[in-house]
Formats: C-alpha cells, structure tokens, sequence
C-alpha cells in the first residue's frame, strides 16, 4: 500500500534543505574568506627560507668539492650541473602530482621535508672528518674522495633533486591562487606584479645567503656554513605549516597529461570525421568543465583545428543520454588545453639553450676570482662566490626600476598595463644575456694577460694581481638580464598555461634549465675532451694556460643563434583568448579576454 508523507515528514524534508542550504552559504562564505594578502607571510617566509637555504648550500658548492672532496674542476662542475638538472627535471613529477591528486599545499610540505633531508645528510658528512678525503692545501697530486665518500654526496644531492620537485613547481602557483591574479579587474587594478615581487624576495633570500652564509664557510667552515641553511630550512617548514588554516587550497583536477592523452586519442578516431564550420556544433559541458576551469573556459580558436574533431558529437553519442567517454569525446575548453600547451612550446624551448650557454659561467667565474686579487682592505677578502651579490643587488633594483620607472613609461606608448608583453620582456633578456657573455670573455683576456706579465701563468695557486672587480660587469649584465628574461619566462608560463595546468607549466620552467645543464655539461665534456691536452679550453687544474675566453665565443654564437630562433616564434605566437565568467550586482557577464589582460570582445549578459 502506498503511504503518502505526512506533514511531519513534509516540514523535516524543508527544514532539511534549509539546512543544507545554510550550509553552502557558510561553505562559500568560508571560501571567500580563505586565501588573500594574509597568507603571503606565511608562504613567502616559507619561500624566502627555502631559498636562502638552497643559496647557501649551492653557490659556494664548487669550492666544496674542489677544496674539500678535492674533485678535479671539470668533475666537480658536471657533477654539479648533472645534479642541478636533475632537480630542475624532478618539477615536472612533482607538479603532476599537485595537478593530479595531492594538491600544491601537500606537495610542498612533503618537497620540503626531502630537502630538509639531504641538507642533514651532507652536513653531517661535514662534521665527520671520515666522510671527506685528507686535506691537499697545494691542490696538486691531492688524494680524491673514496668511493663511499662520494655516495654519500650523492644521495645528499639526489635528496634536495627530490624535495626541489615538490617544492619549485607549486610555491608561485599556490602563492597566486590566494591572491585571484586571474581576474582582469584584478590585474587591472592591482599596483604591482606579483610575479616581479616574488621574484625580488627569493632575491634578498640569496643576497643574504651569498653574504653571510659564504662567509662562514670561507672563515669559519664549512660545518656551520652547511648547518646554517639546514636550519633555515626547518624553520620554512615550520613557518609554511602554521599557515595552512589561512590557506585556499584548490582541488586537484585530475592528471593533466591523461586530459591531453585524451582529446589526441578522440582526434585520432575521429580523424575521418568533417569539422563543422559552426564551432558551436562542437561539444561543451560546463558541468564537467566545471573543476578545471573555475576562472572561465577557453574558447575556441582556429589553431591547430586537427584537434577540433576530438569535440566533434556523432549521431551515436548526441543519442547516448549517459555521461561521454572522454577517450571518445572532448570538451571545446580540453582540446584548448591542448591547443595552449602546443603553442606555448616553441617559446619556452628557446629558454634551453639560454641555459646551455651559462649552465657553467658560475662554477668557471668562481675559479676565475679565486686567483684574483680579492681585498677589499689589507686585512678582508670578498669570498669568491659572494661575488653573484652584484648580480642580485643589480636584479633587486632593476625590479623595482622597471615595476615603477620602465612599466608606466612604456605603458603611455603601448596602452598594455604590464608596459611590454612577457614575449618581448624576454627578447631583451635573451639580448642582454649575449652582451654579458662578450663581456665575460673580454675580462678574461685581460686576466691572463696581466698573469703573463706577470710570469703567473704556470702557477695554479698564484694571486693575479688585477682586482676581482673587473667580473662586476658581468655579473651586473647577468642581472638586468634576469629582470627580463627569468620573471618574464615565469609569468608567461604561468599566464598562458590553462589554469588546472598551472604547477605543470611551472615545472617547464624548471625543465627548460633541467635540459640547458644537461645539454651544458655535455658542452664542456665535448670542448674539455676535443680542444687538446696541451692548451685545453677549460682544464683542470690550472686556468692559466686555458682558453676560457675561447669557450664564452662559443656560447656567445650559440645564444645568438637561438635569439633568432625566439624572434621567429614570438612573432607568430598567439595569446590565448578566456571566456571569463564574473559576478556583479547579480548578474553574470561573460568575457572573452587574453590572458595578457586586454579584453579582445564585447560583454554578454547571460
């Protein structure tokens, strides 16, 4: 027998949906209040210790293992290039991870606890005389390190390769999503970039390790100089944790690359089908479209239109009333997805071989300085690798020159908020990059000529009497370059990637060094190997009698070969257009604008 509610039944039944509803409200207001300007202590403390940790345990590393592990130059430089690109390459498992299910706030911490890690391991092996080999103060006929000696380097460096993959990849991103950047009258309204900022705070992180903390291992030694940066670790993890019930923290979408694989697949079985000449006729879901695209879906383009057929809806699947197989058919927003990563590739390769060509200009100039005459007075010595300080302080203040001087100047001509785009900020810094390059070479010439004069050249050991001053200008050049190059490779990574691909795109970035060290170490294992034993290039012993100067040629052309190539693909790249979404009085209006933050349509009121 059929038994009708009674009013009882009726009134829980209302009161319930009341409930719920109350309880979406509180849900969204929560959200709201989640995330902003409050949280950026906590992440950029976290950032600015990680940093400065990682400062301190690298940039001096070279004399670590020359002085120290007594490695010869050219090992102990591949060895930190190899290992630097692999922490560079392990990003990319990292943000797919963040992408795909553990989120950016969990990859982080879980980053950051590796690296904490091998910052132990190795000091301790700085603390145990029998984790190092005998000292060799004349650094000839030197015992090298043992074999287990240098395991244990290794698995101290292949552990910060680890906790470097959770952590490069999702800390910009995760800082951006407090902040909504994506929205227009956000980007419009907002009084600085927040890229050009985090990159000026990860800047005073490493102009302070490259004071104090290569100083201590200069003077002090090298247990406090790698217990210092172990410390600061611990206390960013300590300081990112205390954040977190301040933090949004945006769900996963989904892996990313299995999206890709998706609509390719689909494109592929549909490869016979007839493109529609109306791309509405292409198949759009705003419902499962909905988690990975919270700030508004892609719209279509005419790029690479092979890939529309994946959106194409047969007479058989327009029937089917069941959910799609995504195997077999994709959204107009997945196959964008696609269409973005495609066209944002020929950009970002050009950042390879910029790296290629200075992978090992620090290690190189290190050495350089170190048979430079160094006093500052008769009884202080600027330590070799605290030189990159003028590089950093160049950087700092080219930053805020060009967020206050350069961006309303330029945007009086342009009318682009930003002043210029992120593809023509990096032309000039690939452009810089080149003339630091020359520069570098020049100085060396003059370094060995007066080491010729001076009857040094067959003395490893001797102090060159020329001032160490003369590297300043291209440290200085290196600088200005990272004002345009680096914070606008990152920015456009970030601004043109689709949005549930963000810590993916960021992990480019950092795959783009990965490969230019690779590429780099392979470099200087070709010239070391090829230019003779007699008057090699870079050997390894004595920068007297080689040809450093030869080499920064080399890498000279190499950079202008690939400026070329950037120019051509800048010049064809198209910005990709967003269909924003956006509550106002009530209403939703629907705009089509680039990411650059310059509205390309009309607005539609829904």
């Amino acid at each position: 027998m059929d038994m009708k509610p009674s009013g009882m039944d009726l009134a829980n039944q209302k009161n319930k949906a009341e409930e719920d509803g109350k309880q979406e409200e509180e849900s969204k207001i929560k959200n709201k209040k989640l995330g902003g300007i409050k949280t950026m202590p906590f992440i950029l403390g976290n950032e600015i210790c990680d940093r400065f940790a990682a400062s301190g345990f690298h940039s001096n590393m070279i004399t670590y293992l020359t002085q120290e592990l007594n490695m010869p130059l050219v090992q102990a430089s591949n060895t930190l290039t190899n290992f630097g690109g692999t922490a560079n390459f392990t990003p990319l498992f990292g943000a797919l991870i963040a992408d795909s299910f553990a989120g950016r706030f969990w990859t982080i911490t879980l980053g950051s606890i590796f690296y904490e890690l091998g910052l132990v391991s190795i000091t301790i092996s700085a603390v145990l005389p029998s984790l190092r080999p005998p000292p060799c103060p004349t650094q000839e006929n030197c015992q090298e390190a043992s074999t287990f000696q240098l395991w244990i380097l290794y698995i101290s460096l292949l552990l910060t390769s680890l906790g470097t993959g959770g952590i490069r990849p999702c800390v910009v991103t995760f800082a951006a999503d407090q902040l909504d950047i994506d929205k227009p009258s956000t980007a419009r309204s907002k009084k600085w970039n927040f890229f050009n900022w985090y990159y000026f705070s990860m800047g005073l992180a490493t102009l302070t390790a490259l004071t104090v903390v290569v100083y201590v291992q200069e003077n002090v030694g090298w247990v406090w100089g790698l217990g210092i940066p172990t410390i600061a670790m611990a206390i960013s993890i300590v300081t990112f944790l205390i954040g977190s019930p301040f933090y949004r923290k945006m769900k996963p979408g989904g892996s990313p690359l299995i999206r890709l694989a998706q609509v390719i697949a689909a494109a592929v079985k549909k490869r016979k089908e007839i493109i529609p000449e109306d791309p509405k006729l292409l198949y759009q879901n705003k419902e499962l479209d909905a988690a990975i695209s919270v700030h508004g879906r892609l719209v279509h383009t005419n790029q690479y239109k092979w890939f529309d057929r994946a959106a194409i809806v047969t007479e058989s699947e327009a029937k089917n009333s069941n959910p799609p197989n995504l195997w077999r058919l994709a959204t107009v927003h997945r196959v964008e997805e696609l269409k973005t990563i495609i066209r944002m590739l020929p950009i970002w390769a050009a950042g390879i071989l910029l790296v290629t060509s200075s992978s090992h200009q620090h290690s190189f100039t290190i050495q350089q300085a170190r048979t430079m005459d160094r006093h500052l007075s008769k009884s202080f010595e600027i330590p070799p690798a605290s030189l990159s300080i003028f590089g950093i302080l160049t950087m700092l203040s080219g930053l805020v020159l060009y967020e206050r001087l350069f961006v309303p100047f330029a945007r009086r001509f342009t009318g682009n908020p930003s002043g210029i785009t992120c593809l023509q900020r990096m032309g000039i810094g690939f452009g810089v990059n080149i003339l630091a390059t020359l520069v570098a070479s020049f100085v060396e010439m003059k370094r060995k000529s007066v080491a010729a004069n001076h009857n040094l050249l067959d003395d490893p050991k001797a102090i060159v009497p020329i001032s160490v001053f003369w590297l300043v200008p291209q440290f200085c050049l290196h600088g200005v370059a990272e004002v345009f190059m680096s914070v606008g490779h990152l920015e456009f990574l970030y601004d043109q990637s689709p949005e549930s691909m963000r810590s993916t795109a960021a992990a480019l970035y950092w795959i783009a060094i990965a490969m230019g060290n690779y590429i780099g170490t392979l470099l200087v294992s070709l010239v070391h190997k090829y230019t003779g034993a007699k008057r090699n290039w870079l050997p390894d012993r004595n920068l007297n009698r080689g040809r450093l100067e030869y080499y920064y040629w080399l890498v000279s052309g190499i950079q202008v070969v690939n400026l070329i190539y950037y120019i051509i693909c800048a010049w064809f790249y198209t910005y990709k257009p967003l269909e924003q979404v956006k509550e106002e009085d009530g209403e939703f209006d629907e705009n089509k604008v680039s990411e650059n933050g310059v509205e390309l349509a009309r607005n539609e009121t829904a």
